[in-house]
């Protein structure tokens, strides 16, 4: 007996699979993927085929992932807890030192945070549990994921529609966002703050409409905390006076942050304790590792210093360097994200394997990454990142792009 079975509604890895991974095998090939390196000094690493590469693709804003502060508050993480990690869900047991760094980052971000093992790990078992109307007064909101969301979270469409039902919106159209809300009781708008491919939601736009219809919002900040912001609050949170139960979010402690794990800021203790005992994978047997918390305890301590003020400030410098020498679509924004337009995968990693072989690494950008023939040289800028080293790095790619005719 054959059911009929609606299947690949939310996603078609084999499908998928079959249109990338030609472009991945080539990535691989030309030596820009599954690279194994050695650190040299900050962000300046060898790999396996002894090329001496700058680091042009970390999410690392600050630079901070090298910071002496940072290094030794692992290390003390671990001295003071004697152990790695206690190995049970932490909702029925957990460190001393993570409650202590848990309710330091809830006092340096005014919000009731929870830390998880990675911001993926938070909003996978955060998402289904909003589906369900566990946040909502058990109303389940249509939820509407931006169609450039981070994956992070579109791959939570398939179990957040065995709760609701879930949309995909054009990319920060606020009237398509609009009329949902006109016609449904409660709808929940999943996107992220500052996207990992350039761009920047509509904040001023989302609120407006949080404020009219009791839109429900769930943003990911990953690539804005600690990079912008007092005290590192990021793109979102500045925009609050404070945070309400009707809006979520998450951001990546790995990244500008420089430690390890996920940050959820809740609005009520009430919703932190719901993700404590139903959130699954963001509450599963592992929590963060002492070093991870210790290096998260040093980087608080940088946070409430002008260092980091100093540190912000040259990661803008940097940023308005390079978009004095290199025309992109990002020009102007705060992001330390660029793309360089290539439009076919082939060129984009031609390029990108260029640049590997005379000593900057960056990351050639392609389908599922991006749209299809969307293909960009994905460019991040750092605080820590010598003029003279942008300069020529730009250069070498300008020189690249002429030859193919992209300049």
């Amino acid at each position: 007996m054959t059911t009929n079975v609606n299947i690949n509604n939310y996603s078609n890895y084999k499908k998928l699979i079959a249109l990338a991974d030609p472009d991945w095998q080539s990535a691989k090939a030309g030596r820009i993927s599954e690279l194994n390196v050695t650190v040299n000094s900050n962000n300046f690493l060898t790999d396996q085929y002894n090329r001496n590469i700058h680091h042009f693709c970390t999410t690392s804003y600050l630079g901070l992932d090298y910071h002496p502060s940072i290094l030794n508050g692992a290390i003390d993480g671990l001295k003071d807890a004697g152990t790695l990690r206690i190995a049970n869900s932490k909702n029925r047991c957990k460190l001393v030192l993570l409650e202590q760094f848990e309710t330091a980052l809830s006092e340096l971000f005014g919000a009731n945070c929870l830390s998880t093992l990675s911001c993926s790990a938070a909003s996978s078992g955060i998402l289904p549990l909003l589906a369900s109307g566990a946040f909502t007064n058990d109303t389940p909101p249509v939820m509407i994921f931006d169609k450039l969301s981070h994956y992070s979270m579109n791959h939570l469409k398939a179990a957040c529609a065995d709760e609701t039902e879930v949309i995909t919106a054009p990319h920060n159209d606020i009237s398509f966002i609009e009329d949902l809300c006109k016609k449904h009781k409660k709808v929940a708008y999943v996107a992220d703050g500052v996207y990992s491919m350039g761009g920047i939601a509509d904040i001023e736009s989302l609120l407006y409409l949080k404020a009219r219809y009791g839109l429900f919002l769930y943003l990911d900040d990953s690539h804005a905390l600690s990079a912008v912001g007092k005290n590192g609050a990021g793109f979102v949170r500045p925009h609050l006076s404070a945070l309400d139960d009707q809006i979520l979010l998450v951001a990546s402690l790995g990244k500008s942050f420089a430690a390890g794990g996920g940050l959820v800021m809740f609005g009520s203790e009430r919703q932190k304790s719901l993700v404590h005992r139903y959130g699954g994978p963001s509450n599963w047997s592992q929590s963060l590792n002492s070093a991870a918390i210790g290096a998260g305890l040093a980087s608080i301590k940088i946070h409430l210093s002008d260092e980091l003020t100093v540190l912000q400030e040259k990661l803008q410098k940097n940023i308005r360097l390079f978009d004095s020498l290199v025309e992109t679509e990002q020009k102007r924004s705060f992001s330390a994200i660029r793309l360089v337009a290539c439009g076919e995968a082939t060129l984009a990693t031609q390029i990108s394997r260029r640049l590997a072989d005379i000593g900057f690494f960056t990351s050639a950008v392609f389908f599922p990454v991006v749209p299809q023939n969307k293909a960009a040289i994905r460019i991040t800028l750092r605080a820590d990142m010598p003029p003279a080293l942008i300069h020529s790095f730009c250069e070498h790619l300008k020189d690249l792009l002429k030859e193919h005719g992209k300049l």
